[in-house]
């Protein structure tokens, strides 16, 4: 069933149904563009929320950092700010999906329906034109055929007319006979006008107006399942979502549960664990008797017990609670902060210079590395001038020489004190290398001398050498392997060339300077960028 049989006569109706339509479509475009404006609302006042109760502002060296409780709420907040992006994404896609498309095809269908009703009312005007015409014939027709009777009876009067002339009676029958003719003339073409417009009002009614009424049928079917299109992408582009929205709540869920209330009390004793022994008992001093005032050595738990640090108050009672400590004015003097950390109690003394002691020696290797690359670097250019003057490494050197003394002169501070106050004194292992007047650079043992260890050879400089220096040498055994990310020309002297995803051995780790050194199986070495490839290194232990 279409509308061009069923609904022939029905223009005004078709008409009102499809700018109803129309007007249908223009509402839900707007219901979803309020929609996107309060998920806007929404995702920023959840950003407004995580960003308010974030506590990334506290240092990281304060306690709460290292609560399980403190780093799970931490991660609700990054997962809430990751769930308003979710939130964000969902008004987005819907304004794109649905309000923009919606809004462009709402446009193109106004202009067809506009199109259509046009040719209807072009056909309308068509057939009523034809009609006046058919009309203004047959009034016409009408007009003419009353005068040629007229004519005709006043002719047949007059011929009967006994005092009429010839003359008269010859010219009245002349006029009958014309008003007949022009009567006839009159009545043919009435007749042509009318099979002039039953043939246009046939083709009006079984052709040209069903065509159009089928057209708009077919625009506002379109319509309505482009509206079907836009209810189902108002749930899909959120059901899209779902599945990262639910990874955002099961990472607040996993959050939860790795709170750890245990461990969290094990980290609040850990930092602030005094090392101070519990205060002795107090002896009796008997005024009675004379007793000078005094306190037996055995009543002090430590040098430095709370007894102690009663001073003239140590008839009084030592009260833990801040309350009762009000009274005891030496505590409540802010302690001088020192290098060597004596103001800590000495648990967290030695836990300080154990950590001061390990930032060193990680500053230390860096410096060490950073020497050894210059070393090799300088030892390039005195071999290859063309790559550069090896003076102008001097001051570096130079800087990098002046930096190690400092930090190995820290090093041995801090181990110095750390040995004081109890602690192992285990610290993190490096190289320690040093550069002789020509910048070679020579290893030196834990002592401060030199080993018998020799210095690396030359050919192992980082941005060029020569391919004779590989064959010469023994081959050494690979350390790992490495996988390229990207393809490398190697068209510098001393570079290696490789394919997007070959796999190379790996012959020397990167030094500092940004170079890997590879083998391929055919025995081919040297240097590639070490942010091209991913290394693997092999676990090696001593036998």
């Amino acid at each position: 069933m279409d509308w061009g049989t069923e609904l022939w006569d029905q223009y005004d109706i078709i008409e009102k149904h499809t700018q109803s339509g129309l007007e249908l479509v223009e509402k839900y475009v707007k219901f979803v563009k309020e929609r996107t404006e309060i998920e806007q609302n929404y995702a920023k006042q959840l950003r407004n929320l995580s960003k308010k109760y974030n506590l990334k502002r506290i240092g990281k060296d304060e306690p709460e950092c290292r609560l399980s409780s403190y780093q799970s709420f931490l991660e609700i907040l990054n997962e809430m700010n990751d769930y308003a992006g979710q939130r964000e994404l969902i008004a987005e896609n819907m304004m794109m999906n649905i309000c923009i498309d919606l809004t462009k095809y709402l446009q193109e269908l106004k202009q067809e329906r506009k199109m259509y009703l046009m040719e209807a009312k072009k056909a309308q005007q068509s057939l009523e034109s034809t009609y006046k015409q058919l009309d203004s014939s047959k009034k016409r027709f009408e007009r003419e055929w009353r005068e040629a009777e007229r004519a005709a009876q006043y002719a047949e009067k007059t011929d009967q007319d006994i005092n009429a002339t010839k003359a008269d009676v010859e010219k009245a029958k002349q006029q009958a006979h014309m008003r007949a003719h022009v009567a006839e003339e009159c009545k043919n073409d009435y007749a042509a006008q009318l099979q002039k417009y039953n043939k246009e009002q046939n083709q009006f009614y079984f052709n040209d107006m069903p065509l159009i009424f089928n057209k708009v049928q077919d625009l506002d079917e379109r319509r309505v399942r482009k509206l079907a299109q836009g209810y189902i992408l108002f749930s899909d582009t959120e059901k899209h979502v779902m599945p990262i929205i639910g990874k955002c709540l099961e990472g607040m869920t996993k959050a939860g549960t790795n709170v750890n209330e245990r461990n969290d009390s094990m980290v609040v004793i850990e930092q602030n664990k005094s090392g101070f022994e519990r205060p002795g008992d107090l002896e009796f001093e008997d005024y009675s008797q004379g007793i000078n005032r005094a306190s037996s050595d055995s009543s002090l738990g430590t040098p430095k017990g709370p007894l102690e640090l009663l001073g003239k108050n140590r008839s009084k009672n030592f009260w833990l609670f801040s309350k009762k400590s009000k009274k005891f004015t030496p505590e409540r003097i802010m302690p001088t902060v020192t290098e060597d950390f004596t103001h800590l109690p000495p648990e967290q003394r030695r836990k300080r210079l154990q950590q001061k002691l390990e930032e060193i020696c990680k500053e230390l290797q860096k410096e060490v590395d950073q020497s050894e690359a210059l070393g090799k670097m300088k030892d390039v250019y005195e071999k290859n001038p063309q790559m550069g003057d090896p003076a102008s490494l001097a001051s570096q050197i130079s800087q990098t020489s002046q930096s190690i003394e400092r930090l190995k002169g820290e090093l041995n501070k801090y181990e110095t004190w750390l040995a004081e106050a109890g602690g192992r004194g285990d610290t993190l292992r490096y190289k320690s290398h040093t550069f002789n007047n020509n910048g070679a650079h020579d290893v030196l043992g834990p002592d401060g001398a030199h080993s018998d260890e020799s210095a690396p050879d030359p050919s192992q400089a980082i941005y060029a050498e020569f391919d004779d220096d590989f064959e010469d040498e023994e081959l050494t055994a690979p350390i790992g392997k490495c996988t390229a990310m990207y393809s490398f020309p190697g068209a510098s002297e001393g570079t290696i060339s490789m394919q997007e995803g070959e796999v190379l051995a790996v012959v020397e780790e990167d030094k500092g300077d940004g170079w890997t050194r590879v083998r391929r199986n055919n025995g081919d070495e040297g240097y590639i960028p070490t942010s091209y490839v991913t290394i693997s290194i092999q676990q090696m232990t001593d036998i």
